[in-house]
């Protein structure tokens, strides 16, 4: 069999190998080696020769080589996978981008910056192009995410505003803070302040509508839930589930209960009309910061995951409300719990710092989750495999929120007078970097 190497490669080759014999004290090896090869029979090892040590370098490339295929091939998949998700121009396949669209690196269209202080939530507008930030520096800003431009700043809070949300129509944003207070925004009459509604103890962590737009649940770190009526602005409800600083809650879609994240290490569903905790989710090693409900379209990829198969009569209990909840911790894992037992089915770890949001992918097969990592990470719900890291932030990330909205198309408008509005999905990141970032599909 003839070799692959000429006879000056060769003669190189054994000249390196015998070196390696002889430095590494396989002597015997080495005299037996060498009187194998007439040509080398006056090679005396020599630390000048170019052979010298040439083998273990030959084998470090190689390893380098190796690793630097491996990233390369790595890097090619994530930019064909990316590829996959760019939305395509109308007419050529939008619906990809619009249903199943994943936010990649490249993704991000604006960073929005203006705050002055750490930026704690963002909130889309049901129907147009609008976010609104809350922000440590006692500020709610609202942009246009569409073309990146600031709108106008609102300020009333006293100190940081922790949260914010618009109403199922528009008309009203609500606002909290750690200044005691939640205030309601008339977003029609230029964001007027209508509304400040007082009564809790300490800073509040979070304020949500309830459906029906006429009800607001706040939490706080005076461990309570309060409930108000929006009409008359007062307290209607009191609820203490937990012993600790309570810092979300989270109404079901049909409003009959809340899940809460808190300091205790625990989450809980408390049934709103009576107040009770109909569930309570432990196995968290540190504060849970955030909790949802899995929505309905997304339980069925949850069940693969589980392995637990819908049970007889499904259509009656999708009735009774939420199956499944997701919770996220300063631990540095997600969990995924059964709401009728209370039993963790599954952890998903990856993260390497506190995990701050969980959001629903709407097509239902995969959930986004955001932390002080730096990153959001997509999660595939029926594997429960990390499939995209994305470096979002150059500091914490501290909230995430998905919109899907119709938006206009004035600029293409001029090459295509037919083209209408089209539907996108858009996320907003927060940071801790005082920067909000608008992640849309590449058109």
């Amino acid at each position: 069999m003839s070799s692959i190497l000429s006879e000056r490669q060769q003669d190189d080759l054994h000249k390196a190998m015998l070196d390696y014999l002889h430095t590494n004290g396989f002597h015997k090896t080495y005299d037996q080696f060498k009187a194998e090869l007439p040509n080398q029979a006056d090679f005396q090892p020599d630390p000048s020769a170019k052979t010298s040590g040439l083998l273990a370098k030959k084998w470090t490339s190689v390893i380098r080589m190796q690793k630097k295929i491996m990233e390369l091939e790595a890097r090619l998949a994530q930019a064909l996978e990316d590829n996959s998700h760019m939305a395509l121009p109308n007419g050529t396949g939008g619906k990809q981008s619009n249903t199943d669209w994943l936010p990649t690196a490249s993704s991000a269209k604006h960073t929005l910056t203006g705050h002055r202080g750490t930026v704690n939530a963002a909130a889309f507008h049901p129907i147009y192009s609008v976010v609104a930030t809350a922000s440590d520096d006692f500020t709610v800003k609202i942009w246009d995410w569409d073309s990146g431009e600031l709108e106008r700043t609102l300020k009333s809070h006293t100190k940081r505003v922790s949260d914010c949300q618009f109403n199922s129509t528009g008309t009203t944003l609500v606002t909290c803070g750690y200044d005691l207070f939640i205030k309601l925004w008339n977003v029609e009459n230029d964001y007027q302040n209508f509304a400040t509604l007082r009564g809790h103890e300490h800073s509040i962590s979070s304020a949500r509508f309830l459906p029906g737009d006429d009800k607001i649940v706040s939490s706080s770190r005076d461990h309570s839930l309060r409930i108000w009526d929006i009409a008359s602005t007062h307290c209607i409800k009191v609820i203490t589930p937990h012993d600790a600083w309570i810092r979300c809650a989270v109404p079901s879609d049909d409003g009959r209960l809340i899940i809460t994240a808190a300091g205790d290490h625990t989450s809980k569903v408390v049934e709103l009309a009576s107040g009770d905790v109909k569930a309570e989710f432990r196995g968290h090693e540190n504060d849970v910061e955030a909790a949802e409900f899995c929505p309905p379209h997304a339980v069925a990829a949850v069940r693969e995951l589980v392995a637990v198969k819908a049970p007889q009569g499904a259509q009656a209990l999708a009735n009774q409300g939420p199956v499944f909840a997701v919770t996220a911790s300063r631990d540095k894992t997600v969990k995924i719990w059964d709401i009728h037992s209370g039993q963790c089915l599954h952890t998903l770890h990856g993260h390497d710092d506190w995990v701050h949001a969980i959001v629903f992918h709407p097509n239902g097969q995969y959930m986004l989750t955001a932390a002080d990592d730096h990153t959001i990470r997509i999660w595939d719900l029926k594997t429960g495999r990390c499939t995209r890291k994305i470096e979002a932030h150059v500091q914490f990330v501290t909230s995430m929120s998905w919109g899907r909205q119709v938006v206009g198309t004035t600029q293409s408008s001029d090459k295509d007078p037919h083209a209408g509005p089209r539907l996108v999905n858009v996320i907003a990141t927060t940071g801790s970097d005082q920067s909000v970032k608008i992640w849309v599909p590449t058109r």
